[in-house]
């Protein structure tokens, strides 16, 4: 037999009732919700920004994080709408590296998921409780999303995955808005397809149970840009790729219809600092074409306490990303302000 059981986990009911959400942090959640969905049913027409490290290392440097988030919120929350990116599982091209605080509640340790579930859910009420800011998370496996669905605001399905039956079916039963990135490929209808997919209702398996979804009116697009046949990164946030998606868009029946653009990945090159310039771009293609304005509903952007990255050793710079390279705080506060001028 191919599989070894390590450790049979605690199904999601049974880890709430260990780390349950106190009453004030569900009201808090509530009102989050509510007012991210309004985003994206044209309701307010504030701005979104999920922003965060690009991997959620260690408790205590993310927490940091937020609480410095929170403080330029408190100057911005009249015109922008802030969601920490607290990525708690990472997709791996080839499956070896670091898969996120899930599997490594401690980067220098062993894998160990029983302590790693309970980490992460620890990591996102606590970033709740002591800031108020409900967070994001990306939907690496679509079961587990359980053990957070009581503490998220926002989801997104990655590249890699966005082409997969099971990630498009669950993202249908969410009742948050869940971006469908691109796929590595850059293929726009894919992506639609999927945005299709996560809409519509839905009758499988999940988690062992026969479970029926209504669909998920708030399921959106995600720009990262692609990778060509050769492996040279395409980006696709220009003023030409956001008209194309536009109609695109206007040619589907795709209910409250957004993107969200994010700023690193293929279409920075990996170039973190490139994500200052691509942010004011997609301000700039946005302001200039109303129809743009409604359609970008907000910007991703991968940031942390100190710029650039690191590899996993024993004396680490806290704060410091250890996958892909991050803006630092400086930038961050700074480009901030600015997103908060131009939206």
């Amino acid at each position: 037999m191919s599989f070894k059981i390590n450790h049979e986990l605690p199904s999601p009911d049974v880890l709430k009732e260990l780390i349950p959400v106190d009453e004030h942090s569900k009201q808090i959640k509530a009102q989050r919700d509510q007012e991210i969905k309004d985003v994206f049913t044209g309701k307010s027409d504030k701005f979104i920004l999920i922003i965060g490290p690009c991997s959620a290392d260690t408790p205590e440097t993310v927490v940091e994080y937020v609480h410095r988030l929170k403080q330029i919120e408190d100057k911005v929350k009249d015109k922008i709408l802030i969601i920490p990116r607290v990525y708690t599982n990472k997709p791996r091209t080839t499956g070896d590296g670091y898969k996120g605080m899930l599997h490594q509640p401690d980067p220098n340790e062993p894998s160990d998921l029983l302590s790693g579930i309970m980490t992460i859910r620890k990591l996102h009420l606590r970033i709740l409780q002591e800031t108020g800011l409900s967070a994001a998370d990306e939907m690496l496996y679509p079961n587990n999303r359980d053990y957070l669905d009581d503490l998220l605001s926002y989801e997104a399905v990655g590249a890699r995955s966005v082409e997969n039956q099971q990630h498009r079916l669950v993202a249908s039963g969410a009742d948050i808005p869940v971006g469908m990135k691109n796929p590595t490929s850059g293929d726009f209808s894919v992506m639609l397809n999927s945005v299709t997919a996560a809409q519509h209702p839905h009758n499988f398996i999940h988690r062992l149970y026969d479970v029926e979804t209504t669909g998920n009116p708030l399921a959106h697009t995600i720009l990262r840009g692609g990778v060509d046949k050769y492996g040279t990164a395409i980006p696709n946030y220009h003023y030409e790729d956001l008209m194309r998606l536009l109609n695109a868009y206007k040619k589907t029946d795709l209910k409250n219809q957004a993107v969200i653009v994010d700023c690193n990945h293929y279409n920075s090159g990996k170039k973190f600092k490139e994500q200052i310039r691509i942010a004011k771009e997609v301000l700039h293609s946005r302001n200039y074409n109303p129809e743009l304005k409604n359609l970008v509903k907000g910007l991703m952007i991968e940031s942390y306490l100190e710029e650039g990255r690191q590899d996993i050793c024993e004396d680490m710079v806290p704060g410091k990303s250890i996958t892909d390279p991050c803006l630092g705080w400086d930038d961050t506060e700074q480009l901030i302000y600015e997103i908060y001028e131009k939206c």
